[in-house]
C-alpha cells in the first residue's frame, strides 16, 4: 500500500504531535508514524509521570509538616501503589486527549517504527516512508512531500553501569518502580538527577548524589547552583560534586556498592539502587538516515535556522537535533518547521528567550544568559537580587527559601537574564521570558504592578534591586 502524504511526522512525542496539529490547521495533509504511545517520552516516561510523583512527594512532605500549621494528624503513611496509580491516570487522560487532537485534525496515526528510504520507485529523492506496522502487517509505505523526524532521545548511561533494573536504571526504569528503596545513588547532578534526589528525599529516601563537575546544576547561574546544594542538603541529601564515578568498581549484591576518585582519593558509596541520570542521547539510529544526505553531529541531526536539514524537504526538530533537550522547545521548533514548508514567514527562535525549569522542591527556573555567560560575551552587568523571606505569601505558605535574580546590561539596562529558586518559580518565569521578547529593562518590569500579596512580588523587587531601589531589602 502506497499512499502520499504533504507531510509525514517520525515521532509522535510533544515535538512531533504538536507540530502535526499545526500543519493540519495550515491544509496540510499530514500522518504521524509512531512506533509506541502519542505523546512520546515527555507524556510516558519523562515530564508528566515524574512531575506526578514529585507533587505527591511534596503533598506527603507537607503532610508531614502540617502541624507547623496548626493542623495536628496522625504520622501520614506513604501508599506508593497509589501514588503510581495516580500518575497512570493523569497519562492516560491526557494521552486521550492527544488521540482526540489527532481524530480533531483529520491527521492519520500509523502505528508502527518507520524508516526513510532512498530514491526508489516511489520518488526520485529520499524521503519515502516504510513503515513497520506494530500488527505486523504489510508495511506501507508513505510518500510525502516533507517529512519531520521527530525522534526525541534515550537516557545515556556509562560503560559498565549497564541497567538492569534490579539494582542499576535510568529515569526510564525508575519511573515504573514498584516500590521505593531505603537509599539510592543517584550518579549524575543535572536536572534531571536533581529532580529525581528532591522526590526521592522527600519520600523519605537516603540519597546520594554523585557530580562529576565541581558543582550541581552545572548550566544555571553559580548563585542558583550554591542555593541549591544548600538547600539538598538541608533536606538531607548527600551531595558530593568532584566525583568520578569508577564503573569498573561497581558491586551488585543485596544493592549496590561503587567507587569515585575525589581530590586524588577512592570514595565508596552504597546504596540499595543506583540511578544513572548523566543526559540523553538523541535517537538517530535504524530510522534510515543513511539513506539521505542529512549530516549529523555529536550524534544529532544538523539543520538551519528553520530546521532543514541537507536534505531540504526533510526537516528535523526536538532532542534529535540536540541542543535545549525540552519538550516546550521541540513543540515550538515543530511550529516553525511545519510553517516554513507551509511558505509562512516563521521568526527563528532566539535561544535566549526560551526559559528552563526544574522541578524540583524548591524549583528552580531561569531565562536567558547567567551572570558568568554575560561577562564571557563582553557585557558590564549589574545585579539584583531579592530573597522570598521578604515576601508575605512565601511566608505565608511555608516556603521562604531562594531568590530571583536579575541579570542587566549596565551599558543600556536591557535585561540579559533572569534566575529564580524557590517556590512555584515554574510558574513565574514566563514574566520573564516575555519580558526577554519584549526587550524590556529591569525598570519596565518593576513598573509592571505586582500584586499584594503574591509569590510574583519577588519579580518586582529585584527589578528594583537592580538599581538599589528595592522597598522590602
Amino acid at each position: 500500500m502506497a499512499e502520499e502524504y504533504d507531510l509525514v511526522v517520525l515521532g509522535g512525542g510533544t515535538g512531533g504531535y504538536v507540530a502535526a496539529v499545526r500543519a493540519s490547521q495550515l491544509g496540510l495533509k499530514t500522518a504521524i508514524v509512531e512506533s509506541g504511545k502519542l505523546g512520546g517520552t515527555c507524556l510516558h516516561k519523562g515530564c508528566i509521570p515524574s512531575k506526578a510523583l514529585l507533587r505527591s512527594a511534596e503533598v506527603f512532605k507537607q503532610t508531614k509538616e502540617a502541624d507547623t500549621f496548626g493542623i495536628e494528624t496522625s504520622e501520614p503513611t506513604l501508599n506508593f501503589f497509589k501514588v503510581q496509580e495516580r500518575k497512570q491516570s493523569i497519562i492516560d487522560t491526557l494521552h486521550q486527549g492527544v488521540q482526540g487532537l489527532m481524530k480533531k485534525g483529520k491527521i492519520d496515526v500509523f502505528e508502527g517504527y518507520g524508516r526513510i528510504l532512498g530514491p526508489s520507485i516511489f520518488s526520485p529523492s529520499a524521503g519515502t516512508i516504510s513503515v513497520e506496522l506494530n500488527n505486523g502487517e504489510e508495511n506501507p509505505m508513505l510518500i510525502p512531500k516533507n517529512v519531520l523526524v521527530a525522534t526525541g532521545s534515550s537516557p545515556r548511561t556509562l560503560p559498565g553501569l549497564d541497567v538492569d533494573e534490579q539494582y542499576v536504571m535510568t529515569s526510564d526504569e525508575a519511573l515504573s518502580m514498584e516500590e521505593l528503596p531505603n537509599s539510592i545513588v543517584i550518579v549524575g547532578g543535572g536536572v534531571i538527577g536533581i529532580e529525581w534526589a528532591s522526590m526521592l528525599a522527600d519520600f523519605g529516601v537516603e540519597v546520594t548524589v554523585l557530580e562529576y563537575l565541581d558543582r550541581i546544576l552545572p548550566t544555571e547561574d553559580k548563585e542558583v547552583s550554591k542555593e541549591m546544594t544548600r538547600l539538598m542538603k538541608k533536606k538531607g541529601i548527600k551531595v558530593v560534586t568532584g566525583a568520578k564515578v569508577m564503573p569498573e568498581t561497581l558491586k551488585k549484591e543485596d544493592g549496590i556498592e561503587i567507587q569515585a576518585e575525589r581530590k586524588g582519593e577512592n570514595q565508596t558509596y552504597t546504596a540499595d539502587r543506583m540511578l544513572v541520570s548523566v543526559g540523553r542521547s538523541p535517537n538517530v539510529t535504524n530510522i534510515g538516515l543513511e539513506n539521505t544526505d542529512i549530516e549529523t553531529e555529536n550524534g544529532a541531526i544538523k539543520t538551519n535556522k528553520y530546521y532543514q536539514t541537507k536534505e531540504s524537504h526533510i526537516y528535523a526538530i526536538g532532542d534529535v537535533i540536540g541542543g535545549m533537550q525540552l519538550a516546550h522547545v521541540a513543540s515550538h521548533e515543530g511550529i516553525i518547521a511545519v510553517e516554513h514548508m507551509a511558505g509562512e514567514n516563521p521568526m527563528p527562535m532566539d535561544m535566549e528567550q526560551v526559559p528552563s525549569c526544574i522541578y524540583s522542591n524548591p524549583e528552580v527556573s531561569s531565562v536567558g544568559l547567567t551572570e558568568e555567560q554575560a561577562k564571557e560575551q563582553g557585557y558590564e552587568v549589574k545585579t539584583g537580587k531579592f530573597s522570598f523571606k521578604a515576601i508575605g505569601k512565601a511566608l505565608v505558605h511555608g516556603e521562604t527559601d531562594g531568590f530571583v535574580k536579575i541579570v542587566a546590561n549596565k551599558e543600556n539596562d536591557d535585561l540579559l537574564g533572569v534566575h529564580m529558586v524557590g517556590p512555584h518559580v515554574t510558574d513565574m518565569i514566563s514574566e520573564a521570558g516575555l519580558a526577554k521578547v519584549l526587550d524590556a529593562t529591569p525598570w519596565e518590569v518593576a513598573h509592571s504592578i505586582h500584586p499584594h500579596p503574591t509569590l510574583s512580588e519577588v519579580m518586582g523587587e529585584a527589578a528594583l534591586a537592580v538599581d538599589g531601589k528595592q522597598i522590602h531589602g
